[in-house]
């Protein structure tokens, strides 16, 4: 595992035994049996022209704070008429500054599908997801072994969560096309160093097999860039930084969109 997530995970262990002390499984899924059905987060990215997943991030382990306070609803509402596909809403509280509650602030605003944005290594934090309004999770194949992702990814399905497969090399991607993985991502981002170099995602994304739904995802500032990677095979986009950072994200937006 590389330097960074090693660092999250290590963090978020003591939280995680702690949830399950405080709400235990059964009862997550108790919550999930009444819950509503879940938004069709694969259709949503399937539907034609540019389908970007906005996401609402207070702060990165690189870049530190930036967008607080988060303003969910208005965020959510805002985005969603500018034409996003999908939200991506982080939960990672120790470097990212989310929450599970997002989330849930998020599903009462909008008719978006929306994806659990964190480091999920553990069956227990599907429950939370779905249980919080998640319609789709990551799961990233720099942080699980073959067999971590295979277990992960059914119990996601046998959810009915969506699940955005995220590979930075190209052993990765090989990994999670071989093990199931519907939706794939490629993120810009070094994990060891949290640089970002769109040509990584460039190089990667033409190597997505078909039929999978390709997603370029990090180092998105401009539309030239998502004309770039949609010619290269990506039909969706992940942008959280290039949108929270700017004035209006609605409009920031619109202007990726040409709209």
């Amino acid at each position: 595992m590389e330097r960074v997530l090693e660092t999250i995970v290590e963090r978020s262990r003591p939280e995680l035994e702690e949830a399950k002390r405080h709400v235990p499984a059964s009862e997550l899924r108790r919550r999930i049996a009444d819950a509503p059905p879940v938004r069709d987060f694969t259709g949503s990215l399937r539907k034609p022209g540019l389908r970007v997943i906005a996401e609402l991030k207070a702060a990165s382990p690189s870049k530190g704070v930036i967008r607080l306070p988060l303003e969910v609803e208005a965020l959510a509402a805002e985005l969603e008429t500018a034409g996003a596909a999908a939200l991506s809403v982080l939960t990672e509280r120790n470097f990212f500054l989310g929450g599970l509650e997002n989330l849930e602030r998020a599903r009462k605003v909008t008719t978006l599908p929306l994806l659990r944005k964190d480091f999920l290594y553990d069956e227990y934090q599907l429950l939370e997801a779905r249980a919080a309004g998640a319609d789709a999770v990551l799961l990233i194949a720099a942080m699980l072994t073959e067999a971590e992702f295979r277990n992960l990814h059914a119990c996601a399905e046998s959810l009915g969560l969506a699940v955005l497969c995220e590979a930075h090399t190209r052993e990765e991607l090989e990994m999670l096309a071989s093990n199931g993985a519907r939706i794939i991502g490629i993120n810009a981002r070094n994990l060891s160093t949290f640089d970002t170099s769109l040509d990584r995602v460039a190089e990667l994304i033409q190597r997505v097999p078909e039929g999978c739904i390709a997603v370029g995802e990090s180092a998105i500032r401009e539309r030239a860039d998502l004309l770039r990677l949609h010619g290269l095979g990506a039909q969706a986009f992940l942008i959280g930084e290039t949108l929270m950072r700017a004035p209006s994200p609605g409009r920031k937006l619109c202007e990726l969109l040409s709209k």
